[in-house]
């Protein structure tokens, strides 16, 4: 059984019409998701969340912390009301109800040996005493504290075009969690972390990993670092069960990253991610949506997601009501699979290539040295 985290009340999620993270990008993917007959069989059940408890959020955030987004008042200590992260009137809630889904999620997990999906799940950037990047709750980190209530190695890997700080910074001294971060290099984009030398600390100290990508990496580039660190990562590991956080920011249309990766792409990685879960295991995965910032992609990004986890084809043809709905709605059309593959010029991807190159080197000498991976 997968269960599907989604809700219209995730609609109040939502920082403005000028503000780049879009509400409607999940009210589209699960409605594609319903269009496509997902919910015609025992496989995937859809799931109405409750708000993650005060109790709940103490897992990672501080009691100061969550005062300070229930006053809803920008509070520049605490990360709130910046250009980014602005506050809103109803921000707690909303917060709470994203959280309570990744929450419940890994709940159902701990008790049924099942995976999940939260649409709205993915604030990877949100620090235990700061907001940041759009992300109030750490709703990954709060899902892997759940898990640990079962499971001794957990594994957390994010895909999203943008370092995932926040989930390292929190598990940076667990050597229970394993964090690896594949996005674009911190030296062209927020947060700018996520180099090859944070790795952890204390008991943690190897159990960070982090794949800077080249600017205007596409799907070569990004095949070859995941193929190169990510399966022998599992190997060694053993996960008990895997945290994907499957952000779509990488993609050559989004407006926030500089990269070139294209839906083939991220739907290999993807694959390749529930394949290794289900060898490594058991099948166990709680998928998070995460960023995503051209409404084009996001939906058919994420239909194509729990696809992969259904063991079911991609979509080849989008749903002729869905497809109408969402020009109406978007004023354009959504990508669709397979999609067009950008491809920099030869000066460009010498560069990108022999910088990438230097990258996985390091990254593989580094952990070879403290674990003997690689």
């Amino acid at each position: 059984m997968i269960y599907l985290y989604y809700t219209d009340r995730f609609q109040a999620y939502d920082f403005g019409p000028e503000h780049p993270m879009k509400p409607a990008r999940m009210m589209m993917a699960c409605k594609l998701m319903e269009e496509m007959g997902v919910f015609d069989d025992r496989k995937t059940r859809l799931v109405e969340p409750c708000p993650a408890t005060e109790e709940d959020l103490h897992l990672v955030h501080t009691l100061e912390y969550i005062e300070a987004v229930r006053a809803e008042e920008p509070d520049p200590a605490f990360g709130l009301g910046s250009q980014d992260t602005p506050v809103f009137p109803g921000v707690f809630d909303a917060s709470r109800l994203l959280a309570g889904a990744s929450i419940d999620a890994a709940r159902r997990m701990v008790a049924e040996d099942c995976s999940a999906f939260n649409l709205g799940g993915g604030l990877h950037h949100a620090m235990p005493t700061q907001a940041a990047g759009f992300c109030i709750f750490d709703d990954p980190a709060l899902a892997i504290c759940v898990l640990k209530e079962r499971w001794k190695s957990i594994l957390y890997i994010d895909i999203d075009g943008h370092h995932g700080d926040g989930v390292q910074q929190i598990f940076y001294e667990d050597p229970d969690v394993l964090t690896i971060s594949l996005h674009e290099s911190g030296k062209y984009l927020f947060p700018g972390t996520g180099f090859t030398d944070e790795v952890g600390s204390g008991l943690g100290l190897g159990y960070s990993v982090n794949v800077p990508m080249p600017m205007y990496s596409g799907d070569e580039e990004y095949l070859l670092a995941f193929e190169e660190v990510v399966p022998p990562l599992f190997e060694w590991y053993r996960p008990d069960v895997v945290v994907a956080q499957v952000g779509v920011d990488a993609h050559y249309s989004d407006p926030l990253t500089s990269l070139n990766l294209t839906l083939n792409g991220y739907t290999k990685m993807v694959g390749r991610i529930v394949e290794l879960s289900r060898k490594y295991a058991a099948g166990r995965m709680l998928a998070l949506g995460g960023g995503g910032y051209n409404l084009q992609v996001v939906p058919v990004a994420w239909a194509s997601v729990l696809q992969l986890m259904r063991d079911e084809p991609l979509p080849e043809y989008l749903p002729p009501y869905w497809v109408e709905f969402f020009i109406n709605l978007a004023g354009g059309e959504p990508f669709t699979l397979p999609d067009i593959e950008m491809k920099a010029g030869n000066e460009t991807r010498k560069r990108i290539s022999a910088e990438l190159r230097e990258t996985l080197d390091g990254l593989k000498k580094l952990h070879r040295d403290l674990h003997g991976v690689f």
